[in-house]
């Protein structure tokens, strides 16, 4: 069995009982990089030297018995949304392509306190605009189980690098289903928090009320662990709340008996592919087996999620990005004729054009005389989202559905229909405009071999159900990865 087989915790596990060190971990993750990446593209930013040097030094804390945390001197690779101070991160954008932070996100600190050693940084829709990971300014992420394929997105290379074995676990961001939607077409496990779990704190903002900062990883039991490790109270944050609660990984339990998962009829109807939906099912008969109790029932106001998430997205995203402006830092238009037309041309050739759709959509929704008719009802229809749910959750532990409606497109077909890319958001987005916890699972594949994942997901502060449902699924079948994860150098 090679090292990159292993997942996180068993790599923790043997680096703890000196089977192999840290350094050697990376070694191997860089090779994998090498012999794969040029394919995949799940990197914008791989710091070779950074990773071998901070693995000794890890390596030697590990040793002294300072650090003894279940993930020291596990490998791992961070969404380019998020600050690492010293490394470039540039939301895949070409307005930030030189763009090295003097700080590093919470979440980044945190997982460099439990030892994690950062590889690099993983390709992105342009400031996570995006389901494909082909906004990208830097080239398109292609899926590893077929480089014809797209990952998802936005968290699209963070889902590729593991599911290609380039990292042991990643970081992504999650404002719409973009931990969740990618981590479903790669074959991977993905976690979306409760809103406030994990600090937002250096990440950079698309939807300040949506993102979340969660977990991609090989299995449950990883994506738990990893929870923990970044889950804290911080002042920096505003949202940030104070939690007694992130012990997630107690919920690693393979017992499901007498949990309530409940299925909703309006995710199984139109649109829905047959094969994901047979996959899906037949994940809920396997917890059934186990002892869960398993009902249909319908949820409601599914159709106005999508309207009223891209309407409060594109309003956020106007406001976040006018900071953008070719003043301080990132690019600026070599020729332009006073401060306004500089404001112009570094925008105008700085952004893609699916950032400049939102800017534009985001900017018309938030002025006067369409505020009130657009804005305003589409916050209400997001507190009525929340009341459907909080009425789901009366009786329900659990609502599992799909994560997507088909498995992963070819590439360049969404990206010709904008509408068609935000359509296949349908089944995510409600969970960020309730602020609920979510999780991808893979359950399965189609007839052309792509992975299909179902969700599960919890009410607010309950990550500890849908971590119990997740594990205890995942023991009724092996981990798979693509075959092309296999070869890495001198193989």
């Amino acid at each position: 069995m090679s090292i990159l087989d292993l997942t996180a915790l068993e790599l923790g596990k043997k680096i703890k009982e000196k089977e192999i060190t840290a350094v050697e971990a990376v070694q191997e993750s860089l090779a994998q990089i090498r012999a794969l990446d040029g394919s995949v593209h799940a990197y914008v930013t791989v710091d070779e030297e950074g990773a071998l040097k901070r693995a000794q030094e890890v390596q030697q804390q590990i040793e002294a018995g300072t650090l003894t945390g279940p993930l020291a001197g596990v490998p791992t690779a961070i969404k380019d949304n998020m600050c690492t101070e010293g490394m470039l991160t540039t939301c895949s954008s070409k307005i930030l392509y030189n763009f090295k932070p003097t700080y590093s996100a919470e979440a980044v600190l945190n997982l460099e306190k439990a030892g994690a050693v950062i590889l690099g940084k993983t390709n992105m829709d342009e400031f996570a605009m995006g389901s494909t990971t082909e906004t990208s300014a830097f080239g398109v992420t292609r899926n590893p189980w077929n480089p014809e394929h797209v990952p998802g997105g936005s968290s699209g290379g963070s889902c590729a690098a593991v599911s290609a074995k380039e990292c042991f676990y990643a970081l992504g961001s999650d404002t719409g289903g973009s931990i969740r939607q990618p981590s479903s077409f790669c074959g991977v496990t993905g976690i979306k928090p409760t809103y406030g779990t994990v600090s937002r704190y250096g990440l950079i903002a698309y939807g300040s009320s949506l993102d979340q900062i969660g977990p991609v990883a090989k299995d449950v039991s990883d994506c738990a662990t990893i929870l923990e490790a970044i889950s804290s109270y911080d002042r920096k944050d505003s949202t940030s709340i104070k939690r007694e609660d992130t012990d997630f990984t107690s919920a690693l339990v393979d017992d499901v008996k007498g949990l309530k998962i409940g299925i909703p009829r309006d995710y199984f109807g139109e649109g829905l592919d047959a094969e994901v939906s047979q996959a899906v099912l037949d994940a809920a008969k396997a917890l059934e087996a186990k002892g869960a109790v398993v009902e249909e029932f319908d949820l409601s106001l599914v159709d106005y999620a999508i309207p009223a998430y891209y309407v409060i997205a594109a309003a956020e995203a106007s406001s976040n990005l006018a900071r953008f402006d070719g003043v301080k830092y990132g690019y600026r238009a070599e020729e332009y004729e006073g401060l306004h037309n500089m404001y112009k041309k570094s925008r105008s050739e700085g952004f893609g054009p699916e950032v400049k759709r939102r800017i534009m959509l985001g900017s018309f929704v938030l002025s006067s005389g369409y505020y009130d008719a657009y804005y305003l009802k589409a916050l209400r229809t997001k507190a009525l989202i929340k009341k459907a749910f909080d009425k789901a959750f009366e009786k329900y532990d659990v609502i599992l559905g799909p994560a997507a409606p088909t498995t992963a497109p070819r590439l360049g077909e969404s990206l010709s229909d904008p509408l068609k890319m935000y359509l296949g958001d349908i089944y995510t987005i409600s969970v960020n405009l309730a602020g609920l916890p979510g999780m991808t699972v893979p359950c399965g594949k189609d007839k052309a071999g792509l992975p299909i994942g179902m969700q599960l997901i919890g009410d607010c502060f309950k990550e500890k159900n849908i971590i119990r449902a997740g594990y205890a699924f995942e023991k009724t079948r092996t981990y798979e990865s693509p075959a092309l994860a296999g070869r890495s150098e001198g193989k």
